[in-house]
């Protein structure tokens, strides 16, 4: 098999990282005091909310001032109705929430390459972008485009951080040649 054919990789969305906004002052204390599955964060001002039906979202974070971060899904779509959702509990709250400036900041897909990687070998050909540090992290770290970047492990489990979905394959076909020229030998 060379680098050229055509190989079919399974990539999964692990991970949507969005935010938006409720273009108002959200209390913190009343959301941690009336809303549910709440933890309250006094000392860095926010509140870690997870909403249950439908597991969507894992956490989000809001601070008072109406940003909301939120992680846990596995799509777009699903990132966005999470979202939603929640600016719709804090409107039973009693707050006069506007669902703004929604944006997906982060994805984060795994992908399993066919092969094991030579991280070492991968390293020394991709310097001094790579940077693999064995004590600190098993995986090799991969700066490919801007707020693109992908981590790979001996085991051939590739981890993509990238701005929105539309970025994954490109990320993936970029790397792909690199971690093929550094792949382990089955003996």
């Amino acid at each position: 098999m060379d680098a050229d054919s055509d190989v079919a990789l399974d990539i999964l969305i692990t991970n949507v990282v969005c935010v938006f906004r409720t273009r108002c002052r959200l209390n913190l204390t009343k959301i941690a005091l009336e809303g549910a599955n709440v933890i309250h964060k006094r000392d860095v001002g926010k509140v870690l909310m997870k909403l249950r039906k439908p597991r969507i979202l894992s956490f989000t974070t809001i601070w008072s001032s109406g940003k909301i971060i939120c992680t846990g899904a596995t799509s777009e779509e699903e990132a966005k109705f999470g979202t939603r959702r929640l600016a719709r509990c804090l409107q039973k709250l009693g707050f006069q929430v506007i669902f703004v400036d929604f944006k997906v900041v982060n994805v984060l897909p795994v992908c399993n390459m066919p092969f094991e990687i030579r991280l070492p070998e991968f390293t020394k050909h991709n310097r001094p972008h790579a940077s693999y540090e064995l004590e600190l992290h098993p995986a090799v770290c991969y700066p490919i485009v801007s707020k693109s970047y992908i981590t790979d492990f001996s085991t051939g489990s590739i981890t993509v951080t990238v701005p929105n979905v539309k970025a994954i394959a490109t990320a993936v076909e970029q790397i792909y040649p690199f971690v093929f020229e550094s792949k382990k030998e089955i003996l």
